[in-house]
């Protein structure tokens, strides 16, 4: 059973900043697409960003573009998401997740990743 783990969370005000790691003790780290995902009570989980295995190409939901920025270190095994000028719609639980997936593969729905971590939460006020 593979467990990825998040850490970084916490509370920030309005334009701040925030790095989220995760930890992922997964073989063939770089066969791999990893995502990142958040989730609030009204809500259902969403996509916030994917790393593909393709030449790191990078999928960002458009509330995030141009302020996220999700990097994968495969020295380390771990995934980390750049959260910056962050709003308070950024509020949230923040998961991390893994899929085994080919050269040509583009999960993107939550359903695409079976290896997912416990979550870490995102506070942003006003």
């Amino acid at each position: 059973q593979v467990e990825l783990v998040e850490s970084g969370g916490g509370s920030v005000q309005a334009g701040g900043s925030l790095r989220l790691s995760c930890a992922a003790p997964l073989d063939s780290f770089s066969m791999y697409c990893m995502g990142w995902f958040r989730q609030t009570p009204e809500k259902e989980r969403e996509v916030v960003a994917v790393i593909y295995t393709s030449g790191g190409r990078t999928y960002y939901t458009d509330s995030v573009e141009g302020r996220f920025t999700a990097s994968k270190d495969y020295a380390k095994n771990t995934l980390y998401l750049q959260m910056d000028n962050m709003k308070p719609e950024d509020t949230a639980t923040y998961y991390c997740a893994a899929s085994q997936c080919g050269r040509s593969s583009r999960p993107i729905a939550k359903d695409d990743f079976p290896y997912w971590g416990q979550g870490t939460q995102v506070t942003v006020s006003s």
